[in-house]
């Protein structure tokens, strides 16, 4: 991913951003992570599964109607389908954390991730919460991370700086988690992300994140389910204004786009089981969601996963997800090539095959499918606009995690 030139990567995590504190604890396979800062504007995007965990009910309120001090989240347990119980735990929780913060219960953010249909262990939780100590630096940070970890298998962490274009410096800081049952509209994932920008007006920090997610969160795919319990919070301390003339500097914007992506793709990488990353890119397609559209069909593909996995270039499976999108594009006149870091090769060049069986455009592709990164690239010849999206390959070892998930 290309960097530019006004954002530069710092370290820090979330507690890049100077008030704001954080800490993570575990307990076997439970976590706890709590992130602290002042009275802060806060936005969010959640699941749209019609099944919704308790925590996401509760937070969308919370976002919606206050500012936050806080963000508490769990690992081990969604607390999710679990009814009135699990609305009651829910409350609970933020309650001990209310009063080891000494913070209203209204300026705290839940999040939970795990098992569905399960009661939540409070003893544990209230044990976690009593003994976590929450400070700002690199390890604070990490250590959050780690704690929303399942079975992921790496803590996943992001900060950068930003110059806008008056010259004033921005920080923004997330971590997230995320391997499994990833699918666009986000995943089972949470994602918590502090900046010291100043944007008063919450309507346009809400737009700003949707933006930035529709961008890298919504898409990811990793097996294709959608969870109940997805959350990515974005909360503002108000430090350092970046609004020109009332409009969001771009070079903020750019810079939140950047860090949700590095982020999304670190859960890509990361997906259950895998061992490649996929990347797949569609160019000149008429419109943005045409080209986004037909990315996620590609990507969400098992037979294009699969072949990923054994490093088969069976491109007619990735011309048979671009015909199955449902986008306006020509098929007399298409190109797809497979890419790593080094080399690029044409497979079907404005619809003319350069991939038939013992050419040597075919002997090169096979060689490309062993690389540890892979790029499909798809151009419909049909407009200008573009998108990106992230993924892995499908492998027996997503199968073995995912079979015996709870047993």
């Amino acid at each position: 991913m290309r960097m530019n030139k006004n954002i530069k990567k710092i370290d820090g995590g979330v507690c890049a951003v100077s008030d704001v504190k954080a800490g993570g604890i575990r307990e076997g396979k439970y976590g706890l992570s709590i992130i602290s800062f002042p009275k802060s504007m806060a936005v969010g995007v959640f699941t749209t599964n019609k099944i919704i965990a308790a925590p996401v009910k509760h937070t969308k309120n919370i976002v919606e109607n206050n500012d936050l001090k806080a963000i508490v989240a769990n690992s081990g347990n969604a607390n999710c389908f679990t009814g009135s119980k699990g609305e009651e735990d829910c409350k609970n929780i933020v309650k001990s954390v209310s009063n080891k913060l000494k913070i209203d219960k209204n300026e705290i953010a839940i999040a939970s991730t795990g098992v569905i249909g399960r009661k939540m262990p409070m003893k544990i939780m209230n044990k976690l919460i009593e003994n976590i100590k929450l400070e700002n630096s690199n390890k604070a940070s990490n250590n959050s991370a780690k704690a929303i970890m399942t079975t992921d298998t790496v803590p996943k962490e992001c900060s950068i700086e930003i110059t806008l274009n008056n010259g004033a410096k921005v920080k923004i800081g997330g971590i997230c988690k995320g391997i499994g049952m990833i699918a666009p509209n986000m995943a089972t994932m949470l994602c918590f992300i502090t900046t010291d920008a100043k944007i008063e007006d919450k309507k346009l920090l809400n737009q700003s994140l949707k933006d930035a997610v529709d961008k890298s969160f919504n898409m990811v795919v990793v097996d294709g389910d959608e969870s109940t319990n997805d959350e990515v919070i974005l909360v503002s301390t108000g430090k350092v204004d970046v609004l020109d003339d009332e409009v969001l500097d771009p070079n903020f914007q750019e810079g939140l786009n950047h860090l949700c992506t590095r982020l999304a793709k670190m859960i890509a990488k990361d997906g259950e089981g895998a061992t490649k990353f996929l990347e797949v890119t569609v160019d000149g397609a008429k419109t943005y969601e045409d080209a986004k559209i037909t990315a996620k069909s590609v990507i969400s593909s098992p037979l294009v996963k699969t072949a990923i996995f054994g490093g088969d270039p069976n491109w007619g499976r990735i011309v048979a997800a671009i015909g199955y999108s449902g986008v306006d594009f020509n098929p007399d006149n298409i190109s797809i090539a497979i890419s790593n870091k080094k080399k690029k090769v044409d497979l079907v060049k404005n619809s003319e095959i350069l991939g038939f069986e013992g050419t040597d455009n075919l002997k090169q592709a096979e060689k490309l499918m062993q690389s540890k990164n892979i790029k499909i690239l798809v151009d419909l010849h049909i407009g200008d606009e573009n998108a990106t999206g992230f993924g892995c390959d499908l492998t027996y070892d997503y199968v073995k995690i995912n079979s015996e998930y709870t047993t």
